[in-house]
């Protein structure tokens, strides 16, 4: 029977970083896949348009759910502070849209109060987000 010689004392003095950067590249990979799809963490089930808006840039988003709750972003708001916290959030409410997410189930009454308030603080440039009905969007 062969014997293998092994030399006392040799250490392996470098680490193999080949399989860690594979791992990393693959979860990189899947967080830009699912980055874009994340839209806010407030379930809504959008109203259906032909006519849809392409949102370009990170804005301030108001979500209003099937319960009627309000969020800014993900936080929960009353509707007496909406104006006083979007206001504090950007101070160029004028040229920076505020976009407002409304669940399709939620009455029209309480969509209308939400852009009241808005328009109260006065905030003007507001926007509604919709998905699009079928095929392709028109986009603005």
């Amino acid at each position: 029977m062969a014997q293998i010689q092994r030399q006392a004392g040799t250490t392996l003095s470098e680490i193999n970083i080949v399989p860690f950067v594979d791992v990393m590249l693959v979860l990189l990979v899947i967080f830009m896949i699912t980055a874009p799809l994340i839209e806010s963490g407030i379930q809504v089930e959008l109203p259906k348009t032909k006519t849809v808006k392409a949102i370009t840039q990170a804005r301030i988003v108001i979500s209003i759910d099937r319960a009627q709750r309000l969020y800014i972003g993900k936080e929960p708001v009353n509707i007496h502070s909406l104006g006083r916290k979007v206001l504090a959030m950007d101070k160029d409410v004028q040229h920076t849209p505020v976009y407002v997410r409304c669940d399709s189930e939620v009455p029209f009454a309480t969509w209308a109060m939400v852009m009241d308030t808005l328009k109260q603080a006065g905030i003007n440039n507001i926007s509604v987000v919709t998905k699009p009905l079928s095929g392709e969007p028109r986009t603005q």
